[in-house]
């Protein structure tokens, strides 16, 4: 494949994210920007009070809207998350990226951390369920990849690193363990980097890696993602 075409590649896989303080100049700015002269995007996400904006502004696109749940602490009720799954699904939203209760998981309470991936599985119908473990906060890789087959096996869609609102992002080795995770299960299972990945460089590592674990022809826009806000300029300006 040649530099062009990995770089498209690329962008094929990004969720195009604004999760600071948006407004909805931002947003409408933001899905402005997922049609590229160089193919889409894989998705837009924000915060999910802004899904009737992107619905409107990516309407014939054939873009999925993604909208955080429970974010960014982890902290939430699950009656809460409930609440904001079934106000997002109702406003139209794709996809769902949901902070699990990864505090609860690390004091012991992971029935409590599996229930809140469970219900908001089902509160949110078809609807695409990434489960963001937020890797940063492990001390333990073993620990991370405990956590990885308990999201699967509470039905997680996709597994996914980061909030990017921790002083520790995405790493590879966080990957690795993640997506080992996942290929040990044998099931059809995604995963998204997200927290920190900004360059060509960093999303090509994080691309090499899916592949040697997974094989070539695995990622997918449907099976990779990769969740950044500034990435797409720099991929952009490396293919001009």
């Amino acid at each position: 494949m040649s530099d062009t075409a990995r770089l498209r590649q690329l962008i094929g896989l990004i969720d195009l994210t604004s999760l600071n303080d948006a407004k909805d100049d931002d947003i409408a700015a933001l899905s402005a920007k997922a049609t590229t002269p160089h193919g889409p995007v894989a998705a837009v996400c924000s915060w999910a009070p802004f899904t009737p904006e992107m619905k409107t502004a990516l309407k014939g696109s054939g873009i999925p809207v993604a909208v955080v749940i429970n974010f960014p602490t982890g902290d939430g009720t699950l009656e809460d998350a409930i609440s904001e799954t079934e106000a997002a699904v109702g406003a139209g939203a794709d996809e769902l990226d949901l902070v699990w209760p990864y505090k609860a998981w690390q004091a012991g309470r992971r029935e409590e951390a599996m229930e809140m991936i469970r219900a908001v599985k089902k509160a949110g119908g078809n609807t695409k369920l990434k489960v963001i473990l937020e890797s940063g906060a492990f001390e333990s890789l073993d620990d991370l990849a405990a956590a990885s087959r308990d999201a699967i096996a509470a039905d997680a869609d996709t597994l996914k690193t980061s909030t990017g609102k921790i002083p520790k992002g995405a790493s590879l080795d966080a990957a690795r363990v993640m997506l080992e995770a996942i290929k040990e299960s044998g099931q059809s299972v995604g995963f998204k980097a997200s927290g920190g990945i900004r360059s060509a460089e960093d999303a090509e590592a994080y691309l090499a890696l899916a592949e040697e674990i997974m094989g070539k022809d695995w990622p997918t826009p449907k099976t990779l993602r990769i969740g950044a806000s500034s990435l797409l300029d720099a991929l952009l300006d490396a293919l001009e």
